[in-house]
């Protein structure tokens, strides 16, 4: 695969975008790369957790610049279609995926890489991280997800402010204001992300993949309308053995 590596632990499979020499910036190859990865894993039923980061001081630098100065030369439609379709593939894949998905955030996280790690379940950054919706600097649009995973995550008058403004926004204030989960030392981020997602390993796969697609499906939905899928969903795992053992070992303490 183009610009990716992926290791095993275990039931934890960790995808690494590797291009460390541009920050892990992306092209329409490594893009495919990056969602076959997820999707392989998402499918592989002996994997529990995704786990998402970055090969040397960054996690994604987003498109690469060569290639985007390539498309605004020759005026390149298809091949600037191909590029963002690429990266919106890689968001689809890891919404789609009926398991977590962690991001371990090492470093820069700009423009579409801002828009990879936003549209992770759950977010965990180094302190010498950032993130950004930089688009507007090179005089371009959000994409792969920005303006659907920034309301959500900050709420509308916070999310308009970082796509206008197009600021880097560092470690500690990404935090407070809800785009970083949780935030540790740069030598700690490999151990904190690897104790959330043997955590998550140990929870019931069926309930953790019908609750990520319901969260998903609910902030799309009216109220009425998440209450029965949530009956839905419910009732499905109430029927499972899944859930019976997970039940019985909560109530006897095993």
């Amino acid at each position: 695969m183009t610009g990716v590596t992926v290791s095993r632990d275990r039931s934890i499979a960790t995808i690494t975008l590797d291009r460390p020499e541009v920050l892990n910036a992306f092209d329409a190859a490594m893009a495919a790369s990056v969602a076959d990865a997820v999707r392989t894993a998402a499918d592989d039923e002996s994997c529990r957790v995704i786990v998402l980061t970055g090969a040397g001081r960054g996690f994604c630098a987003g498109a690469d610049l060569a290639q985007l100065k390539d498309i605004m030369i020759t005026r390149d439609r298809s091949q600037a279609r191909d590029l963002v379709a690429s990266g919106a593939r890689i968001v689809q894949t890891i919404l789609g995926a009926p398991k977590p998905v962690i991001a371990a955030v090492n470093g820069p996280a700009a423009g579409g890489g801002a828009s990879l790690a936003l549209a992770c379940d759950i977010r965990i950054a180094s302190t010498e991280a950032s993130i950004g919706a930089v688009f507007n600097r090179i005089g371009l649009h959000p994409d792969l997800g920005a303006t659907y995973f920034l309301p959500l995550l900050v709420g509308f008058g916070r999310a308009m402010e970082l796509v206008l403004t197009g600021d880097m926004i560092p470690a500690a204030e990404a935090h407070r204001i809800g785009l970083f989960n949780r935030l540790v030392p740069p030598d700690s981020l490999v151990a904190e992300t690897r104790a959330v997602a043997q955590k998550l390993t140990a929870k019931s796969p069926l309930a953790l993949a019908r609750a990520k697609r319901s969260m998903h499906a609910a902030v799309r939905s009216t109220l009425d309308e998440a209450l029965a899928s949530e009956l839905e969903q419910q009732l499905a795992l109430f029927e499972t053995d899944d859930a019976r053992q997970a039940l019985l070992a909560f109530i006897e303490k095993r």
